[in-house]
């Protein structure tokens, strides 16, 4: 791959000082270009952090380093994980020092350019661009509040251009020390042009004016017009344009200074799956999404359908467990029972295939759960909280309809994906009223999560749709008055507040809400079943039209604080004295079965 490569960044008309960062390189050698490929970087410091200009530049220019540095052999992708670890974990450290007296965070967008293809990965709201034939395609996703908003179509993309919360990131590099990136990749061609740029440009510059003068002029002209084209129209913010275009682009080719691929070796017989190897002569295993104490999900390629899919494979010592057995398989049989948009698809196993193992496969979901949005954005507007959850709603109502009660709703377990849709998931608790139900000791079917679990739980009953309906209502509790329900020193205050009491009042917490909004969270969330909406789908007539629907019933001026554990009654305590132990026994033989797998 041949190109030319030209970089503009600016502290812009308005501000004294540059946040922004950017950086560039590739190797001399003919071989090194194959073998290695180029890379560009671009970082916008997260404004409102001390060290914004520190982040950005530190991030740069350590992810340079690790490709720079980084072993033969490897693949776009792997250059890329190696490259945001190493960026995150620097930054995070620089952070942390004097006690984190001066956090950093910045976005951080990276090109790797290789042959034919270009693989981008990115953190953040800085974007990437390809511009093929005069039309550009956005390579990137926005991790923002905002492009969340437009996603679901709750503001225009002018709007968002213009939001108060545009600055509200959902992920960033060095706000943790573990990072999420996604990557992307696409074939490039001769003349194809890749375009990196922070907010600062995008949010003044139509993407249809990026393409056009990007395929009209240099390179460094390019650079020069876009960023004054967005000073003229009143940027405020820092200002930073990389464009490559591609002169030639070399075919793949299988042989001589281009890498050869292998197909990977069926993994060995006893050996828990690991990235890289192939599970049934299907699911090619390309890397590990999240690892819990039972259970390790994959993201895969299903090289039947070519479509990508996530694998959840139970770790080995827990496959001779008839009761984690048994659990697995209800949840995979649950799941396959429901079709709905916002619920996680599940994958059957094809007439005449057989599992070597137990797992699990489903739609590979791209985005994040509403408690990382909830980290980033608390307490929610109104309207976007009302309606993500009126489509919860639409979920239940299918579920419901399907007898199926999901049990442990909160936000971890609701993804929202960036094509604008969202999902349900994990139904490791659900209750069926077709199949088996959970039985293996130590777990009570009543256990769920404590900040969303309904009283009935807490008693030990096993709930029905009103179940569901109560922690939905919390959950909105939360997206609107930015806390949740009921707080407390320890758990056993928490669950013995569910039964004795009722939460504060919305408004008390966030005069904002609206009397008909804190009318809803208050009927779905009471503490009688029977007084709550009987149905998700009436939940979700008042959700879609509060104003004309919901009727003021004084529930607000009718709510009950919760007596205090001490004063409680004995039947309480033991309640939630039993529930807690069932929750801490479980854990215990949890950690005693995976330290003694380790230790073999």
């Amino acid at each position: 791959m041949e190109l030319t490569y030209a970089e503009l960044s600016s502290p812009g008309p308005v501000r004294d000082h540059n946040e922004d960062f950017v950086g560039f390189w590739q190797p001399q050698s003919v071989e090194e270009k194959r073998s290695l490929g180029a890379v560009a970087a671009l970082a916008d410091g997260v404004g409102g952090m001390d060290y914004g200009e520190v982040a950005s530049r530190l991030a740069v220019e350590t992810a340079l380093t690790a490709f720079r540095e980084a072993p033969e052999g490897q693949t776009p992708q792997q250059l890329l994980t190696q490259m945001f670890n190493a960026a995150n974990i620097a930054v995070y450290d620089k952070g942390m020092e004097e006690h984190g007296k001066h956090r950093c965070a910045t976005t951080l967008s990276i090109a790797v350019l290789r042959n034919n293809e270009v693989v981008v990965g990115n953190v953040g709201d800085s974007r990437v661009y390809l511009v093929h034939k005069g039309e550009a395609k956005q390579l990137s996703t926005d991790h923002s509040y905002v492009g969340m908003q437009q996603k679901f179509g709750l503001i225009s993309e002018q709007d968002a251009k213009t939001s108060e919360h545009r600055s509200i990131l959902t992920r960033s590099v060095g706000q943790d020390p573990v990072i999420r990136v996604d990557v992307e990749s696409t074939t490039v061609f001769k003349g194809d042009k890749i375009v990196l740029c922070s907010d600062g440009l995008y949010a003044h510059v139509a993407d249809s004016e990026i393409a056009d003068i990007v395929s009209r002029l240099s390179p460094a002209q390019a650079c020069r017009q876009l960023v004054a084209l967005a000073e003229q129209r009143g940027t405020d913010d820092n200002l930073s344009i990389q464009v490559l275009h591609m002169n030639d682009v070399e075919e793949i080719s299988y042989y001589r200074g281009v890498p050869t691929y292998h197909k990977p070796a069926e993994p060995p017989t006893g050996y828990d799956i690991q990235p890289g190897q192939t599970l049934d002569k299907r699911f090619f295993i390309v890397e590990t999404i999240s690892r819990s104490g039972m259970a390790t999900i994959f993201k895969a390629t299903d090289l039947k359908t070519k479509e990508t899919v996530a694998v959840k494979v139970p770790f080995m010592e827990f496959e001779s467990d008839p009761g984690f057995y048994s659990r697995f398989q209800r949840e995979e049989e649950i799941g396959l029972r429901l079709d709905h948009p916002y619920i996680l698809r599940f994958i059957p196993e094809e007439e005449g295939e057989q599992r070597s193992r137990p797992y699990i496969v489903t739609e590979y979901l791209r985005g994040y759960t509403l408690a990382h949005l909830l980290n980033s954005m608390r307490p929610m507007p109104e309207k976007d909280a009302l309606k993500l959850a009126s489509r919860l709603c639409d979920a239940l109502a299918h579920m419901h309809d399907h007898g199926v009660i999901h049990r442990d709703l909160k936000p971890q377990n609701i993804m929202i994906c960036y094509d604008g849709s969202l999902r349900v998931m994990d139904f490791g608790i659900a209750k069926s009223e077709e199949g088996r139900r959970i039985t293996f000791a130590g777990f009570s079917p009543s256990v769920g999560t404590p900040d969303y679990m309904a009283p009935e739980q807490i008693k030990g009953k096993r709930g029905d749709e009103r179940t569901d309906i109560y922690s939905l209502g919390a959950m909105l509790y939360e997206m609107i008055v930015g806390e949740t329900p009921f707080e407390g020193e320890n758990l056993f205050v928490v669950m013995n507040a569910r039964v004795t009491g009722d939460p504060v009042a919305p408004r008390k917490r966030n005069p904002n809400v609206t009397p008909q909004v804190e009318e809803i969270i208050l009927h779905a969330m009471e503490r009688d079943p029977g007084k709550r909406y009987p149905k998700a789908t009436a939940m979700k007539t008042e959700l879609d039209n509060p104003l004309a629907t919901v009727q003021l019933t004084g529930r607000c001026d009718r709510l009950q604080a919760p007596s205090s554990l001490t004063a409680g009654g004995k039947k309480v305590r033991w309640i939630v004295l039993g529930v807690v132990s069932a929750l801490l026994i479980l854990g215990l033989l949890v950690w005693l079965i995976i330290m003694r797998g380790t230790a073999h």
